[in-house]
């Protein structure tokens, strides 16, 4: 592998084999996921034949365009209501390694809730906090707060008018520095990094290849920027290069003229499938097809590589070979905001043309300062080894919890090297079970299902941190463990390792 130097150098070493896995679901079990589903979706018309809705009962006005689409409308009251004390649960405390949640009950069956007065404290294995900086306290903590004195709390202003304040310019020299590119753009939400710039960067007459894992910030950015977008299975580059090569070969629709510019557009660690980027190959093609490569790096940046540096650093490749890296600060930097990184002349071209740039209010300058301080601990220009130590920690969390998970005949899903654990258990009504059982044992985690993943793919996403210790990790095993006993959530037909998984052996593939 290759390791990404403070100056963007890269220093040639051995690198980890790259292991992902996606088991196939079962066919027992994906015929009584599919029954089921429809069971519930039969029982859920029945009753709202039955029964009139206690709340939300307006219904579409005659005359008007429709405002609900009926089978949403459906499915909100008479699915996602059953299983919905499973989510939204608010909390009242920072999201370190343990989390305080709000106790609140229903008396109607998920149509209301009200809140009990009390307090539970629970581990957090659902906040993407993946170098633990989220915390009320410390030293990134004590420099926002005399930011806040000196900056206030906002700028009330976008960055072409009034709203570009020195922290900014310093913030976007040392993200460019981290990232290995010539020059950075900083920005107060990480969603709108994508959807608000992507217009900027594609229009009609250019051809986007698109993961088809891709996430929602991306999609509405393609969307809203007219470009003609194909997609490509997912990390699967036999598909891209077939994408690439029948692009390339017939040119634009009707005209066949050839495109006015060809975007490959990927993520570094895809949030629901937990799977690393082929970086590598992908670049290959890139060269091979004259294509333009922009990585997402919103759960890599910070979470992955020997320095903690995304992608590029995990795979050892010089990050210029990449067009344009976006990421978030939202994540391995507990703040807010995101940055896109390329060649000083793109992004000149950003700050006149990105719609988030010239109308929405800067970031705050205790966000700003949250990522300074956190950004400079991970480079280790705070004269200590602590960025180091929490990069390793979280790398020997993330595959200690993957591979216990693994022994037990449980079904996850992505890159042995991502902090993102799908669990999975495909169905429905098992989602909920497995949230509220865990969150009885005061465990905090997140169920995913239709329509948010596939029918056939429901799981429960853990997410790990190096806040995390190895006592707390352990716990929440036996309880996952328990949970698969009762549920049956065993699916997997791998030959399982009877050799017990010791924490040390994953902190040695660390170092």
């Amino acid at each position: 592998m290759s390791s990404l130097q403070q100056n963007g150098s890269v220093k040639k070493e051995k690198r980890r084999p790259f292991i992902e896995s996606f088991e196939k679901i079962p066919l027992l079990t994906a015929a009584t996921t599919f029954i089921g589903f429809h069971l519930i979706l039969l029982m859920g018309y029945i009753t709202s034949i039955i029964f009139t809705p206690k709340v939300a009962r307006e219904k579409n006005r005659k005359g008007y365009v429709p405002l609900y689409d009926r089978f949403e409308s459906f499915y909100s009251r008479y699915v996602y209501r059953r299983l919905r004390d499973c989510w939204n649960i608010p909390i009242c405390s920072c999201p370190g390694s343990e989390v305080t949640l709000k106790d609140r009950v229903t008396h109607d069956c998920g149509w209301t809730f009200e809140y009990t007065g009390t307090r539970s404290t629970a581990l957090n294995l659902g906040s993407y906090n993946y170098l633990g900086f989220a915390q009320a306290e410390g030293s990134c903590s004590e420099d926002s707060a005399v930011k806040i004195k000196e900056l206030g709390c906002a700028t009330a202003s976008p960055r072409i008018e009034f709203g570009t304040q020195k922290i900014h310019q310093e913030l976007e020299a040392l993200t460019a520095k981290f990232v290995g590119m010539e020059d950075a753009i900083t920005f107060g939400m990480g969603f709108a990094t994508n959807a608000l710039n992507l217009p900027s960067i594609v229009s009609k007459g250019c051809l986007v290849v698109s993961d088809e894992k891709n996430h929602a910030s991306l999609i509405l950015g393609l969307r809203l920027s007219g470009a003609t977008i194909d997609v490509f299975k997912h990390n699967n580059m036999e598909s891209l290069r077939q994408v690439l090569h029948s692009a390339v070969i017939k040119g634009q629709p009707r005209s066949h003229r050839p495109w006015k510019k060809i975007l490959i557009v990927v993520e570094g660690v895809y949030s629901m499938e937990g799977s690393i980027v082929r970086l590598p190959e992908i670049l290959e093609l890139k060269r091979q097809y004259k294509a333009y490569l922009y990585v997402d790096e919103a759960h890599s940046i910070g979470a992955i590589g020997r320095n903690g540096r995304g992608v590029v650093d995990y795979f050892g490749v010089d990050p210029k070979e990449v067009d344009i890296l976006m990421g978030t600060y939202t994540k391995s930097f507990g703040s807010a905001g995101g940055y896109i990184a390329g060649s000083k002349a793109f992004i000149d071209h950003m700050r006149v043309n990105s719609h988030a740039n010239c109308y929405a209010t800067s970031m705050s300058s205790s966000c700003a300062q949250q990522i300074i301080s956190s950004m400079k601990i991970i480079m280790g220009m705070d004269g200590t080894n602590e960025g180091k130590k929490r990069i390793n920690q979280l790398a020997r969390n993330s595959r200690y919890f993957r591979r216990r998970l693994n022994q037990m005949g449980i079904i996850t899903i992505g890159n042995n090297d991502s902090p993102v654990v799908p669990m999975m258990v495909y169905m429905h009504s098992k989602i909920a079970s497995v949230v509220r059982r865990l969150k009885t044992n005061n465990i905090a985690v997140v169920g995913v299902g239709f329509p948010a993943t596939p029918l056939m793919e429901g799981r429960i996403r853990f997410c790990l941190s190096a806040a995390h210790t190895k006592e707390q990790l352990d716990n929440a095993l036996v309880h996952v463990e328990e949970a698969a006993d009762f549920l049956g959530l065993r699916y997997s037909r791998k030959r399982r390792s009877k050799e017990p998984v010791h924490y040390s052996d994953s902190e040695s593939e660390v170092e």
